[in-house]
């Protein structure tokens, strides 16, 4: 049985981890927050280069790009966003559990001697990645880049997967990250991210006002320099998204470590409580034992 004084002791250093963790649960909701102010600030470009793309897709032009050629599924590349750090929950394992999903079907749908290759982004993810032992499936982990890199980096990374489909490298390019929905929510999505497809712009479309413009210089060219700009944007938005959901993920985590050590606590004040009164009763026995001696 504990003595008052280990008790005191536990109290103590559960009263110190509440604090710690309510600490770092306040600095993780201002950096989710950081995020999620960036990703509203990066959603008006995309929306709006995807509308000129919506624009220039419903005139009469024809257009063609090397970022649109598609081809027999040889090597497909699979670009997976995790953390860099822990204390998130389950973020990682619920990205990796959906990234085994997504190599099975890849893996029953595709030929028997296709490649899949895995670049994972972050360092937590990159290790669980890193023990994958599934046949026709290797990973090719980025160096100088992780789940924190500045926009340059970003900017580098979209352009190394956009060069290594234009050079056949792969043959698609897929992302595989979780999507920030709000701090309580993120669900992981799968998506397709070259060759670039026009039902990506299905939605867009549908909300296109065909008009009588004048394109300077000509329409091609003009779809030919924006599509590298929707891919950047599509990069930077899943990367600011990676960071929002992790943040969103470490308070949720933080806020349920917090009310554990909360309830632990209570629960020792209850125990010490009881053995300090119990301490107290003995006390007053004894004295009134000698008194009656």
């Amino acid at each position: 049985m504990a003595t008052l004084r280990e008790l005191k002791g536990r109290i103590g250093s559960v009263a110190s981890s509440e604090k710690i963790t309510g600490a770092m649960k306040m600095i993780s909701s201002a950096k989710m927050h950081k995020a999620e102010q960036a990703l509203k600030q990066l959603r008006p470009f995309r929306d709006q280069i995807e509308t000129i793309i919506a624009n220039l897709l419903s005139s009469d032009a024809v257009f063609s790009s090397p970022l649109m050629t598609a081809r027999p599924l040889q090597n497909v590349a699979i670009v997976v966003w995790g953390s860099d750090d822990g204390l998130c929950g389950a973020y990682n394992v619920n990205i990796f559990k959906q990234l085994l999903q997504v190599l099975t079907a890849s893996r029953q749908s595709l030929a028997s001697d296709a490649v899949i290759t895995v670049i994972p982004v972050g360092s937590k993810i990159a290790k669980a990645a890193s023990k994958l032992s599934i046949p026709g499936v290797k990973v090719d982990i980025p160096s100088g880049v992780d789940s924190k890199s500045t926009d340059a980096k970003v900017r580098d990374f979209a352009w190394y997967l956009r060069d290594s489909f234009v050079s056949g490298k792969y043959d698609r390019v897929d992302m595989l990250y979780m999507s920030f929905k709000s701090i309580s929510r993120q669900r992981v999505e799968h998506q397709q991210l070259m060759p670039v497809t026009y039902d990506a712009f299905s939605d867009t479309l549908g909300k296109a006002v065909t008009k009588p413009y004048i394109f300077e210089p000509s329409p091609e060219v003009i779809f030919t320099r924006i599509l590298p700009m929707y891919l950047l944007a599509m990069v930077q938005d899943v990367f600011t998204e990676n960071r929002a959901s992790e943040q969103a993920a470490r308070v949720m985590a933080m806020q349920s470590a917090n009310d554990n050590a909360k309830k632990l606590r209570d629960q020792l004040n209850l125990e010490y409580n009881k053995l300090r009164q119990q301490a107290i009763t003995t006390e007053l026995l004894d004295i009134l034992g000698g008194q009656v001696r």
